[in-house]
């Protein structure tokens, strides 16, 4: 049973003026939703609004100011226990200015530290005079030479899962939702963005010593991991009424492009699970440095730019990443054991507006590629009998991508088992109920059993919940969609599995899907003479699709195929996407004293250009 916690209900003091706008966001109370990621104790006294007033100094690689925070506490509360990562702290005082004794615990490398501030009674605000270090783990620091204009400097954030604690004392745990503000300083001649409202028009305010003030606000309670900045020289194009683009102004055209359908996508998701909350739908496309296809923070997606390719075969990140507003941003998993009540519907959800968007058949292609993902994550986890193939488990323990594959295949049998109209109307309901709060895997079994199964044992039966979301491996009635478009790309891949010509293969026209399909399906034991013909026909390390580098360095790297190192090298030092390097790095370190010694060679040359959540994530690779 799922227990709400609405807003410290029998015991509450008055929550500040800043934090009445909205009524705060519920917590739960149950054992599984208790996070272990946190060192935040937030039923006894919780944040509920963070108001942010903060420099930026790229000369001195630091974020400082002061961040305000609306607390509600118990009355018999005598402390308030926040999340911080290397922070400086200078002062921290009530809302009348007077000192707060606080400490700052040992730091554990992976949590962080815990800043514990009493609280006397009635205290309704604490002030926090800060700087961060120029090592922040959320925080990218780019020299003008890694940014696309080669300029100016550039400053970008990441905060999921836990990284915000290295640039905002506040309680970092997605169950506890809070209201945020900001006031952003940065040098003239730089835009700063955020995940919020912006109250200047995006133009910022012209302020003495030549700097420029941003101004922000977010009225909906969010998980902080959903907190987000960046800084550079950036320009905006309109690619609808409630829609646009920002990038560095020689990236502009091109990104606004590739995401040219974003409204129709908008159209497409609120037909099918509600309206859209947030206002509007912008999005940021980054440099090459940033970890992860996308990042759904609200109001501003950020994206890598790998998915521009020039022929839109990649807006299932844009519509990946307009799905979590719905699911991950409105109904968030309390903690991170719980990761695919976020990923595995998003990316169910996703589907669906690309088959909206685009037609049935290439949402089956991405859906089938997604299958071959799950397959490949089980069997290199170690099989059906790994705990890591659980979706239900440990944070961070699950193998690969299991969280969004494994969940959406999910997903995706309910609906095969009790029909896409009532799924849709029971998925609708769903964000409806628990909108702006968090969940736990517990929380959805329980709902789904009330408001679809209604005690219908046969399909209770049929659907084996327990047995998907809580034991390992995958279940026999996991649905598979099969694509023709890939059915097709399977037969040439059949041809040359069988000994024909590379050059019988005709890849005019491939979306990435099919060009994955077919180098992910190539036998991974192959000769120098078969590498040399696929490179030259196809063209594979000249590729501008990253995608494709990175399937085709991969399998070079598992037959020590030397002549591909360079572009190999080359690939990694230009792209900081974590699941296109990831693998190569994996690769080489599994070739032994071939490959460790280049792949630390490799990582020495490029760690410079990575993001500190990508760079921490390859070191842990090459230092094994």
């Amino acid at each position: 049973m799922q227990i709400l916690l609405p807003a410290l209900a029998a015991f509450v003091i008055a929550a500040p003026a800043a934090a009445q706008q909205a009524q705060p966001a519920p917590i739960l109370t149950t054992p599984e939703a208790r996070d272990v990621w946190t060192h935040a104790e937030p039923q006894a006294a919780r944040v509920t609004h963070v108001d942010l007033d903060l420099d930026v100094s790229f000369e001195s690689k630091t974020v400082s100011g002061r961040a305000l925070l609306d607390v509600l506490a118990s009355p018999h509360a005598k402390q308030i226990v926040l999340d911080v990562d290397d922070l400086e702290i200078f002062e921290v005082t009530n809302a009348e200015r007077r000192p707060l004794r606080y400490t700052v615990g040992p730091r554990d490398k992976e949590l962080g530290s815990a800043l514990t501030i009493e609280l006397p009674a009635g205290t309704r605000q604490i002030a926090i005079r800060y700087s961060t270090k120029p090592g922040a783990s959320a925080l990218q620091w780019l020299a003008p030479e890694l940014t696309a204009g080669k300029k100016q400097p550039y400053l970008f954030s990441q905060g999921q899962p836990i990284n915000n604690r290295s640039w905002i004392p506040t309680q970092d745990s997605p169950g506890i939702r809070q209201t945020w503000s900001a006031t952003i300083t940065v040098p003239d001649g730089f835009v700063a963005v955020m995940s919020g409202e912006r109250l200047d028009g995006g133009k910022g305010e012209l302020v003495p010593h030549y700097q420029r003030r941003f101004r922000f606000r977010m009225d909906k309670p969010v998980p902080p991991y959903l907190i987000a900045l960046a800084v550079g020289d950036l320009a905006f194009k309109a690619t609808g009424p409630r829609s646009g683009v920002w990038a560095e102004p020689s990236q502009l055209d091109a990104a606004a492009h590739e995401v040219a359908d974003v409204e129709k996508m908008i159209d497409a998701a609120e037909a099918l699970y509600g309206p859209y909350r947030w206002g509007r739908y912008d999005m940021l496309v980054l440099p090459p440095s940033f970890p992860f296809g996308g990042m759904e923070n609200p109001t501003l997606t950020f994206l890598t730019p790998t998915i521009i390719t020039g022929d839109r075969s990649n807006t299932d990140v844009v519509a990946h990443e307009l799905a979590h507003s719905w699911s991950g941003n409105l109904v968030t998993n309390a903690t991170w054991s719980d990761s695919w009540l976020n990923e595995g519907f998003t990316t169910y959800f996703e589907n669906r507006i690309m088959e909206a968007v685009y037609g049935k058949e290439r949402a089956a292609m991405y859906a089938d590629l997604d299958w071959d993902g799950l397959v490949k994550d089980i069997k290199d986890a170690g099989g059906d009998a790994d705990p890591s193939t659980r979706l239900h488990g440990d944070p961070g323990a699950t193998a690969g991508q299991l969280d969004y594959f494994k969940g959406s295949t999910f997903l995706r049998t309910i609906e095969q088992a009790v029909g896409r109209d009532r799924f849709d109307a029971y998925l609708r309901s769903y964000f409806d109920r628990h909108a702006f709060q968090p969940q736990t895997t517990a929380g959805f079994l329980a709902d789904i059993r009330k408001n679809l199964i209604k005690g219908d044992k046969a399909l209770e039966a049929k659907l084996q919940l327990d047995r998907w979301a809580y034991q390992a491996g995958l279940p026999e009635n996991a649905v598979h969609v099969k694509s023709a478009t890939l059915a097709e790309v399977d037969a040439q891949l059949a041809a040359v599995k069988a000994g024909g010509p590379v050059s019988a293969v005709t890849p005019k026209g491939w979306a990435t899907q099919q060009w994955l399909r077919f180098l992910n399906g190539l036998p991974r034991e192959q000769t120098p003479a078969r590498l040399k013909e696929l490179d030259e026909t196809l063209g594979l390390s000249a590729s501008t699709n990253a995608y494709v580098r990175s399937a085709w360095a991969e399998l070079a790297i598992a037959n020590r195929y030397e002549p591909a190192l360079p572009s190999i090298q080359a690939f990694v030092k230009s792209v900081g996407r974590g699941l296109l390097i990831r693998p190569i790095f994996e690769g080489l370190m599994a070739q032994g004293d071939w490959g460790k010694p280049i792949a630390k060679r490799f990582f020495e040359d490029a760690r410079p250009t990575y993001h500190p959540v990508t760079a921490a994530q390859i070191a842990k690779i090459v230092s094994k």
